[in-house]
């Protein structure tokens, strides 16, 4: 029913594009879809054991020792098969990689069947005053570091035994509290497959719903389709024929800005002239002058001669540096100019604009075809979302999910009623290992009582047969632990070796190939489970076989919360290709745009008057003016020089010449000069009237300069530019037309693109989200099976097997060690007074029976 229940999620997989190929193909506008709506599952499939998981890896690397061998897949397989025992090697590669479990299988019955009959042995030997039967101690040197020796090696066997206790206890109670525990986690494995069924329904018509989305807006966009297409056809003329106008604009700015540079270079020149001639006439003036004094007859004196000679020729000096009256006029230039602008060139070029932005109405009234196809369009969206919305309602859906909800339920209610009965067996199994447990600590009680008893009683000044009750209480307590050791070892370690056996093949057999995933290769081994299926899950969903479906994949992609669309390939199962292609409405479409012819040669930019105008204008002279003479005019100081300069140095001159007239004459011009300066120079060179023309004048000339730069170049660039936008309108119209008309219809097709990849991803990573399925076999194998009890019973037989093993050695310690403790019948009595003799058995009696001395039975 799951498999049914996933065909729906099928119909969003459709193809929704045309064969046919367009020109360009832009990205479509970004639709907003939203979220589909998911609730979070609340199992999480890994357990942390805590403190005990170091007891786990430890058994795993003794597991690992015992069997280092890989997993056996031909083996398994063969098993699967039936085939195994056909090939006459399979028992030995059987045995090869059970070899480690053999042996130590075969030493723990080894185990089993000669410690009761040594015990048995050895308490028929006993009975006959052998094997340390007899109540008689013969004394040694070394009897005390004897003891001690016994003693300490005694207590560290039983402090390993205890400790395997202890292990085993915490494995015991470790399972035991999970399985208590587990009841919660089987609840939630059951809540997230409830939110997995109820969810679906509501994310299915969370997709089919999100189909108007797409609907309303390309239906939005096939109602504005004039202004819309209309808009696009002008962005991509005006690509081209912006780009020319704004050059024509500029240039007739360029015309404007020349007119006024034009202009102002006139007038600034007027300035300039005006203020250097009556400096140039004040200067003149004042140097006949100054000639005239230094032509007097007083300058003829021996010592006025060489004074008046340099004076005389420094008058060359008084003169103007910067002369702007021999610079050349501009009037033919602006009077060319004016002509040039008596023709508005910017209202030309602005018609040219106001032409071009009544595109979309041009091309609005000569694409009619178009338009005609737009209900045709409609209906075919519109007949889409009808079959969407059939198909959905003709898949019971509901039916599938209510009976998928009733197994549910009925097989949570199962698990629930039978709960506790699982936790009653497991009381029982927890009793039946504690018992065991409590068999080890009885023998470890006696052990320990009989350690503290000899030790605390023992009295080193004693005698053998005077010994005291606490110590022979610690030897009897000694000996009673050897019986239960000889009783309970081989019972505790049939338990070993049939939980080794079992445990410790369920590890290497089940969990270790889980984990690594070759437990998923061998079943999805062609064949394997069916003889006639190559592919075993591809046969129970598809019926088909033959399809790549593999139970590996299938849990991996589960494992990533993937959809169970993608997880279980149900696009094997129903093809909507036709159900959502409209590839055939689309070529009808495209043949009606293919012949579309627009006329747009009504749109004139620059009519020959601009152009002709443009012409003028790069004939109007200005690239013939001097502009090198005005900058270097303008770049000179007013006089040739620093008249305050000329006036001190006149007068400093004057100072030398004796006292008369001619001082007087002289001194009375450099006061003239120093009056010229202040009233002419200092004004033209400050002054704002002046400042301001010069400056102007600069600033004209540079920006006339710039202009007149390759002029005719450049207006012959704006006329060709303004020719190739006017043949780009005049014929590649319909082109371009054809072009943008196709991106449109890309645009509308790219909304369910856009649909089709969302709900193709919805559907792989989040409509139907199979994670509780993961979640469930993660819990029943890797965390029921494999944490909770594969670990647990192995680490019981291996602390409860390393315990029995260490029995053995307590037992002949114990033996050894209660012979010092226990009190004696008899004793060996000693002469102290012969030198070299002490602790060795004399022949000489006192009065005391003289036992017969066996050194081989009190050795033992």
């Amino acid at each position: 029913m799951a498999v049914e229940l996933c065909l729906l999620l099928l119909l969003f997989c459709g193809s929704t594009i045309s064969e046919v190929q367009p020109i360009y193909k832009p990205p479509p506008g970004t639709l907003d879809f939203g979220f589909v709506p998911a609730k979070t599952y609340d199992t999480g499939a890994y357990h942390e054991p805590g403190a005990i998981g170091i007891l786990f890896k430890i058994v795993h690397a003794f597991l690992y020792l015992v069997q280092p061998n890989t997993f056996p897949q031909d083996l398994i397989r063969k098993l699967a098969q039936q085939q195994f025992g056909n090939t006459q090697g399979d028992y030995q590669k059987a045995i090869y990689y059970e070899i480690g479990f053999i042996v130590s299988a075969a030493l723990g019955l080894l185990f089993i069947l000669l410690l009761p009959l040594v015990g048995l042995c050895f308490c028929m030997c006993r009975c006959c005053d052998n094997c340390g039967g007899e109540m008689h101690q013969r004394q040694k040197k070394n009897a005390d570091c004897q003891r001690s020796c016994f003693a300490t090696f005694l207590f560290v066997a039983s402090l390993i035994i205890s400790v395997g206790v202890l292990c085993a206890y915490a494995a015991n109670q470790h399972l035991t509290n999970q399985v208590r525990g587990a009841k919660k986690l089987v609840n939630s494995n059951f809540k997230d497959l409830k939110i997995f069924l109820n969810d679906t329904p509501a994310q299915i018509d969370y997709l089919v719903n999100q189909y108007n989305t797409t609907k309303d807006k390309a239906l939005s966009d096939l109602n504005n389709v004039g202004p819309v297409l209309g808009t696009r056809v002008q962005e991509q003329l005006g690509k081209e024929v912006r780009p020319a106008l704004d050059a024509a604009l500029t240039m007739a700015g360029a015309i404007r800005e020349t007119k006024e540079a034009l202009e102002n270079v006139s007038v600034s020149v007027e300035v300039l002239q005006e203020g250097t001639e009556r400096l140039h006439a004040n200067l003149t003036d004042v140097k006949m002058h100054l000639s005239n004094t230094l032509n007097d007859s007083a300058c003829n004196a021996a010592q006025a001669a060489s004074t008046c000679n340099i004076i005389r020729n420094s008058l060359a000096q008084l003169n103007i540096n910067a002369n702007f009256s021999g610079l050349p006029g501009v009037s033919l230039q602006l009077a060319r100019i004016n002509d040039v602008l008596k023709i508005d060139l910017s209202s030309l070029v602005q018609k040219g604009y106001a032409a071009f932005n009544d595109t979309p109405d041009l091309v609005v009234n000569q694409t009619r075809n178009i338009l005609s196809a737009v209900p045709y369009i409609k209906s075919v969206l519109e007949s889409i979302g009808s079959n969407i919305t059939t198909f959905t309602r003709a898949l019971p859906v509901q039916k599938i999910l209510a009976d998928l909800m009733v197994h549910l339920t009925q097989s949570e209610a199962y698990v629930q009623d039978y709960f506790p009965l699982v936790e009653q067996y497991d009381f029982y199994r927890w009793l039946g290992c504690l018992i065991l447990c409590c068999m080890l600590v009885l023998i470890l009680v006696f052990y320990y009582l009989g350690l503290l008893c000899g030790t605390c009683g023992y009295d080193k000044h004693a005698s053998p047969t005077t010994r005291g009750c606490i110590s022979n209480t610690g030897g009897n307590f000694l000996m009673a632990g050897v019986g239960f050791s000889f009783l309970f070892s081989w019972v505790l370690m049939i338990v070993v070796v049939l939980t080794f056996v079992t445990g410790g093949n369920v590890e290497k057999l089940v969990c270790e190939p889980f984990e690594d995933k070759n437990l998923f290769k061998v079943l999805d081994t062609p064949y394997l489970l069916n003889k006639h299926w190559k592919n075993y899950l591809a046969g129970i969903i598809f019926k088909n076989p033959n399809v790549n479906l593999t139970f590996e994949k299938v849990y991996s992609d589960c494992k990533e919360n993937k959809g169970i669309y993608t997880s279980l390939h149900l696009e094997h199962l129903f093809n909507i290709n036709e159900l959502l292609n409209i590839s055939m409405y689309t070529e009808d479409v495209a043949l009606k745009i293919e012949h579309i012819q627009i006329n747009l040669s009504k749109i004139i930019l620059l009519d020959e008057i601009g152009k002709e105008n443009l012409l003028n204008f790069s004939s109007s002279g200005i690239d013939g003016i001097d502009f090198s003479a005005y900058l270097t005019e303008i770049n000179k100081s007013v006089t040739k020089v620093d008249l305050l300069s000329f006036a001190n140095d006149l007068e400093a001159r004057a100072d030398q010449l004796p006292k008369g007239a001619l001082e007087n004459a002289l001194k009375g011009h450099a006061n003239n000069i120093r009056m010229i300066h202040n009233q002419q120079v200092v004004p033209l060179e400050q002054a704002m009237k002046y400042v301001k023309a010069r400056s102007t004048l600069n600033q004209s000339i540079r920006l006339l300069k710039r202009t007149s730069s390759e002029l005719m170049v450049k207006v012959k660039n704006v006329i060709s530019a303004v020719n190739a936008a006017q043949d780009l309108i005049n014929n590649n119209a319909s082109q371009v037309i054809v072009q943008e008309t196709k991106k449109y219809m890309d645009t509308i097709i790219g909304y369910f693109e856009q649909y089709t990849e969302w709900v193709k991803e919805s559907i792989s990573m989040e409509v139907a989200a199979c994670k509780p399925i993961a979640n469930v076999i993660d819990t029943a194998v890797d965390i029921f099976l494999c944490s909770y009890i594969a670990d647990s019973v192995n680490t019981f037989w291996f602390g409860l097997g390393g315990s029995s093993m260490f029995l053995i050695p307590a037992i002949i310690f114990a033996v050894k060690l209660s012979k010092y403790y226990r009190r004696m019948d008899t004793e060996d009595v000693y002469d102290d007074t012969e030198n070299g003799n002490n602790g060795y058995h004399k022949e000489h009696l006192y009065g005391i029976h003289n036992p017969v001395f066996t050194s081989s039975v009190e050795q033992w």
